[in-house]
């Protein structure tokens, strides 16, 4: 299940155009499924700045971690805060419900950058 309306990155997360310069970014179903059961969502602070590839926090299940990178750069505008009592939502909603950030983005061409759904298709389910 790969949305076609969303961009993604080689490292399994997911980007939503929310507005001119805003995103809602999560992971991906593989990376939830990999992952299993997420138990809890370490996620930058609002306003905290971020650039494109670094790291910006973790998802946690009880066997593994997932470390987030920033797809983009910005700043975070907003945290899913639901995940803190309800961190299943990133297995249940991956690309919903299980959103992590939004992020006001210092430059939109870097969307030029990220994946679409079939060269991300290709990349997780075709090596």
């Amino acid at each position: 299940m790969v949305p076609e309306e969303l961009q993604y990155t080689e490292k399994h997360v997911w980007v939503l155009r929310t507005g001119e310069d805003e995103v809602r970014v999560g992971i991906t179903d593989n990376a939830q499924d990999q992952l299993g059961t997420v138990v809890s969502a370490h996620l930058p602070r609002v306003g905290e700045d971020l650039i494109t590839g670094q790291g910006m926090g973790q998802v946690k299940s009880a066997e593994a971690a997932f470390d987030l990178y920033a797809p983009l750069s910005g700043k975070v505008a907003a945290l899913n805060d639901e995940l803190a009592s309800n961190p299943g939502a990133v297995n249940d909603d991956p690309y919903g419900e299980g959103w992590l950030v939004a992020i006001d983005l210092t430059d939109t061409g870097e969307l030029d950058n990220l994946l679409d759904a079939s060269t991300y298709e290709r990349l997780v389910y075709q090596g």
